[in-house]
């Protein structure tokens, strides 16, 4: 605290220009150099149902598939991130595991909440059930027992976070909020939901960054692509590469209905898999340009978001069915000196 009790009005002035010069200054941009720690932790945000846990499922089977050590950790209260991974099966998740053991008396170990399969190690925070607790708040526990068991000693080339990105609360933000990870990829389509919900997260990026945080946004992946453009239009308006354009094919969409793998090597839809994962581990943290509600509507034609619509004012005889009687108010008004 600085203490300005005996301050004269020239050294007072002179704080405050200098304060407000600190703030006006434009923070350091985001570097652009190869990431510095040995493991790269990735936080992948989307909106719910944009297909971030097929994406990650595919992308982390490939990774492995390459010969790199991942970590795939689900951070979505649903808990459905790793269901695709193990051909549907549900893994008990952290939170549940936690509560459990802790009636028990019993301390929870890595063989209770990590689970592996061909050279792919996943696990699934949880959360609490509907209705009884903060979704945000099951974050923040979940990677305090993780940082318990030793998650900063682990070495993996990658561990890839699945967040929801629909809901704004500060668990969700925790990895842009503390730095703990290195850059965010966003997942969308071409539609304006998913894409306000990608505009969110840039928005989220740059005001930490502002505040001194240090992750970018290494770019986006289209899933669900029928070559309409919105999306690659959003990430070139923002600034940000687009890593990968995942199409609209029904033999993608029928295979991951049954839950199938269908990144993996010499498969049809194995290159394309094999460029992401490359585009994920390469690509630098952008600082990204977030959009106004105006430009973000400007991407998609009028006939899509019915811009055309004017808004009308609603008037006192809208709401209450006759006019009423302004009436003066009671309030005293101080002049300040």
């Amino acid at each position: 605290m600085i203490d300005t009790g005996h301050a004269s009005g020239d050294a007072l002035v002179q704080l405050h220009r200098s304060v407000r010069d600190e703030a006006a200054a434009e923070p350091a941009p985001v570097s652009t150099a190869a990431p510095t720690k040995e493991t790269q932790i990735i936080a992948i945000y989307g909106k719910g149902g944009i297909g971030k846990s097929f994406t990650l499922a595919n992308l982390s089977y490939m990774m492995a598939q390459q010969g790199k050590k991942v970590l795939l950790i689900g951070c979505d209260p649903k808990s459905d991130t790793t269901s695709l991974l193990f051909g549907g099966r549900a893994t008990p998740t952290i939170i549940e595991t936690s509560s459990r053991k802790k009636l028990a008396g019993e301390e929870v170990t890595i063989s209770d909440v990590c689970f592996k399969r061909d050279g792919v190690f996943a696990m699934e925070l949880g959360g609490p059930e509907v209705g009884r607790g903060c979704g945000g708040r099951g974050i923040i526990h979940g990677f305090e027992l993780l940082e318990k068991l030793g998650f900063h000693d682990w070495g993996f080339d990658y561990v890839l976070l699945d967040f929801l990105g629909d809901v704004v609360c500060g668990g969700f933000g925790l990895p842009i909020a503390r730095d703990m990870c290195q850059k965010v990829i966003v997942v969308g389509s071409n539609d304006l939901q998913s894409l306000y919900v990608a505009n969110n997260v840039c928005s989220a990026v740059e005001y930490f960054r502002k505040l001194g945080g240090n992750v970018g946004v290494a770019g986006m992946v289209i899933n669900k692509d029928d070559g309409t453009g919105e999306a690659q239009a959003f990430a070139e308006k923002v600034g940000i590469p687009v890593l990968s354009a995942i199409p609209a094919h029904e033999d993608i969409r029928r295979k991951s209905a049954n839950y199938e793998i269908v990144g993996t090597p010499g498969g049809q839809w194995g290159p394309l898999f094999e460029t992401l994962a490359t585009n994920v581990g390469e690509a630098p943290p952008m600082r990204p340009r977030p959009l106004t509600q105006d430009q973000l509507l400007g991407l998609f034609k009028s006939d899509v978001v019915g811009r055309d619509v004017k808004l009308e004012p609603a008037t006192m005889v809208d709401m209450v069915g006759r006019e009423e009687l302004v009436k003066p108010t009671l309030e005293v008004v101080y002049d300040t000196v």
